[in-house]
């Protein structure tokens, strides 16, 4: 823990912009609690230098625009400034040393910037030494080069801007809970103090948009990113600092310039109005403790450098330098159409450096089980007089996955429980069935059954069916769980233990014997959650189910007693959504609290929390390989979780709205999401990139399956259709060559109606839940609701 925590303090502020590639510097996301400030505060040698630090570091700043190129003057420039910023900020002790070390010296070069600035910082001299690094310290430009000048900008960064440094993780460590964050609010906004004349700010803002919007097409597009961020950031200054009447002016005159998936957001920012709103506000604080991610391409990001720093635009400056992180690339500028695609969450887009981590998507390898040939199939089989081809053809059905996928993780990389013998019973019907699966495609579309639930009045919020598609769940907003039967097969309690102790254990049947006739029903309903039951997931091996509502917590229940076995505890907030992995044994749960759990079922705590989200986490899903699951957000983002170390090795942004479903395809190298904005999206896993992008929903997409084989992906929305797309068409003709990878330069079709198979709208029904059935039949569900 010490050790992430020392590494976003290194690079969190300086290093922003000068790295090249754009991937290395700040890592906030771990969340390092008190490491930072012990070493930062006593830097300063006053305690009280802890909420002014953050403002501290925007201060120096004003020196970027001055970068002259005869360096007496520059320097002398920018002692003055420290000496004005010390003195601003009460720091009379240090001011004097400085005094005094700059006379001894003479005030000469570089020696009268740098070397005073030791003394107050005890650990830093050796390295401050050469008046370049005492202008990455003082203005934060992109000037530091190799590793000597990351550590004169990382020892500055530690002494000026400490605190500021502190700033990033409030809202990563707190996962969401406001409470968690109250003690670090005063540090956060403390960075808005010292600020420059209020009246100014519409002209900087202004006067930045007019050249923007002069500027030549490449670069507009690119530039135009830096609208919202900036806007945002100005307007919380304006209200920090208690300037009212300009920061409404300042709304008023510019909201409406912003991009129309930010306007939610808008509101939202439009409600803090005074000092005292942004204290408990969540999400000024995520704005605040993340940095907006902008990928920009080095010769966009050169023309504004020197725009700003012709205009002396400090202002505007130092927002860039503190709160934004530019990733910049070398190559051509993205047009606006690219840049639409992949910009729209929270906190800007991903960094590049985010999604280079080495994913294994392969399939893990089948164990081999023989399948032997019923009775029933061989009469079949000598009706037709074709027994030899269709033998050899269900044995390449047990040994398709014998060999090892080269993406596959290791078998044992993460414990996986062993098969018992049901479950082999189990797999070789899954085999037989699949011999007698349709192959689906653009000539063969799946029939679609679906489950309508009338007279819902309780309120259907969630659905699961289970793989063998014999029971389907439903969670209601009056805590209940529904289970029925969709089979002639009736749903039965095991006996009481007296009954139990009569039966003879040795006979064939005993299966049979233990269930008790009497409590055959085709509906059974589990009573134990105190509040709405948002998401609900089928063991693999249909002998659990799984709950999680509004009060909190996750439930396990048995379906062999329809009794709940366990409630587990660890969210504080609703829980949104819940799913056992493919094997079984493990599952996963995400909530208002922002953070994903997993669990195993025989541990009452949670196994890993995956914290990174800026939002609620409202829905979860397992890989097919049970090594990775995926989440998604209201911060409209998509992350993919390792669940051997909980680091997070991908971060999909695209979306304009929550993501409110995902599904992985069969083969494990793609994931489809769907969110509120109505598209779905498509990601290619292994190079971390869009590789698609549905358009045809009006409303949210609530649910999200492949077929079976993965030809076809199935979407299901709040706009009472079930669509169908021709997965197979998306995928191939990829083009994921190093170049794309390394810009993000993606070029997706405008239309995506030559990909739609199908549309079947209901009468007035939205679609909540999907399922592929063994033999690829669709089913579809939802709770009428009359208009």
């Amino acid at each position: 823990m010490r050790k992430m925590a020392a590494l976003p303090e290194e690079p969190a502020e300086v290093v922003v912009k000068p790295d090249p590639e754009g991937g290395v510097p700040p890592q906030p996301p771990p969340a390092p609690p008190p490491a930072a400030p012990p070493t930062t505060a006593p830097a300063e040698g006053e305690p009280a230098g802890a909420p002014g630090g953050a403002g501290e570091a925007a201060p120096p700043k004003p020196a970027p625009p001055g970068p002259a190129t005869s360096p007496a003057p520059t320097d002398r420039q920018t002692l003055l400034a420290v000496l004005q910023f010390l003195r601003r900020n009460n720091l009379h002790e240090s001011e004097d040393i400085l005094r005094r070390e700059a006379r001894l010296l003479g005030e000469e070069v570089a020696a009268a910037a740098l070397s005073p600035s030791a003394p107050g910082a005890q650990g830093t001299p050796g390295g401050e030494t050469d008046a370049t690094g005492g202008e990455a310290l003082l203005s934060r430009v992109a000037a530091a080069s190799g590793a000597a000048g990351g550590a004169v900008a990382a020892g500055a960064s530690a002494t000026l801007g400490g605190p500021a440094v502190v700033a990033v993780p409030p809202g990563k460590v707190g996962g969401g809970v406001p409470v968690e964050d109250q003690p670090d609010v005063s540090a956060v906004l403390s960075a808005y103090k010292q600020q420059g004349d209020p009246a100014l700010y519409e002209e900087y803002y202004s006067g930045l948009k007019h050249f923007i919007e002069c500027a030549l097409d490449c670069h507009r597009a690119e530039l135009s990113q830096l609208f919202y961020p900036l806007f945002v950031h100005m307007y919380l200054e304006l209200v920090y600092n208690q300037h009212e009447n300009e920061a409404k002016s300042f709304f008023e005159r510019f909201h409406g310039d912003q991009e129309c998936y930010y306007h939610d957001d808008l509101r939202v920012l439009s409600s803090l109005t005074k000092k005292e709103h942004m204290k408990g506000n969540e999400t000024m604080l995520d704005f605040r403790t993340s940095k907006f991610v902008l990928r920009i391409s080095r010769d966009s990001y050169q023309l504004l450098k020197r725009h700003l720093q012709e205009k002396q635009n400090n202002q505007i400056w130092n927002i860039v330098q503190e709160h934004l992180y530019i990733d910049i690339f070398d190559g051509m500028p993205r047009s606006k159409q690219q840049i639409d695609a992949m910009v729209g969450s929270l906190a800007g887009e991903a960094k590049r450096e985010a999604n280079k981590a080495k994913v294994f998507f392969g399939l893990l390898k089948e164990p081999e089980i023989e399948v032997p040939l019923d009775d029933e199939d061989e009469e079949g089989e000598n009706e037709e007089g074709k027994p030899k081809k269709k033998k050899p053809k269900r044995e390449s059905m047990g040994s398709k996955s014998k060999k090892q996928d080269p993406n596959a993780p290791p078998q044992t990389r993460i414990p996986l429980p062993e098969l018992k013998d049901s479950d082999k019973l189990d797999k070789i019907m899954n085999m037989k069935e699949a011999t007698k699966r349709v192959r689906l495609g653009p000539e063969c579309l799946p029939s679609i059954c679906f489950y309508t639930f009338l007279n819902a009045y309780q309120g259907l919020t969630a659905v699961d069916v289970t793989d063998d598609s014999s029971m389907i769940v439903g969670g209601f907003a009056d805590s209940t769980v529904r289970v029925w039967s969709v089979t002639p097969k009736r749903l039965r309690s095991v006996k009481s233990a007296a009954d139990l102790g009569l039966i003879d254990k040795e006979s064939d049947d005993v299966l049979e014997r233990i269930m008790d006739e009497k409590t055959a029903s085709e509906l059974k309903i589990l009573y134990g959650h105190c509040g709405s039951v948002y998401g609900t997931s089928f063991s693999p091996d249909r002998n659990y189910l799984l709950s999680c509502s509004e009060d909190g917590t996750v439930r396990l229940w048995s379906l062999q007693t329809f009794t709940c076995l366990v409630g587990y505890k660890g969210h504080n907030y609703p829980v949104w959504d819940t799913q056992f992995s493919p094997y079984g044994y493990y599952f996963v749960s995400g909530g208002h609290d922002r953070v994903a759990r997993l669990w195993a079922t025989d541990h009452y705590q949670p196994l890993r929390i995956f914290a990174g989200h800026l939002a609620d986490v409202t829905c979860t899903r397992f890989h097919p390989n049970s090594n990775y699951i995926a989440t998604g957000s209201a911060d409209r983002t998509v992350r993919l979780w390792d669940v051997l170390n909980g680091n997070c090795v991908r971060i999909f942004t695209g979306h304009k709205g929550p993501i409110h479903s995902l599904a992985f395809s069969p083969n494990g190298r793609f994931l489809a999401t769907g969110a509120t904005d109505g598209r779905v999206l498509l990601w290619d896993i292994g190079h971390g990139l869009m590789v698609g992008e549905l358009k045809g929903h009006t409303d949210t997409v609530y649910a999200l399956r492949f077929s079976r084989d993965g030809e076809i992906l199935a979407s299901g929305s709040m706009d009472n259709t079930v669509r169908l797309w021709d997965a197979v068409k998306v995928f191939e003709d990829l083009e994921t060559d190093d170049f794309t990878t390394a810009t993000g330069h993606i070029n997706l079709p405008e239309n995506s109606q030559d990909l739609l198979l199908g549309t079947y709208m209901t009468k007035s029904t939205p679609v909540i839940h999907l399922h592929f059935t063994r033999r690829n039949l669709l089913l579809a569900s939802g709770a009428y609701s009359p208009q």
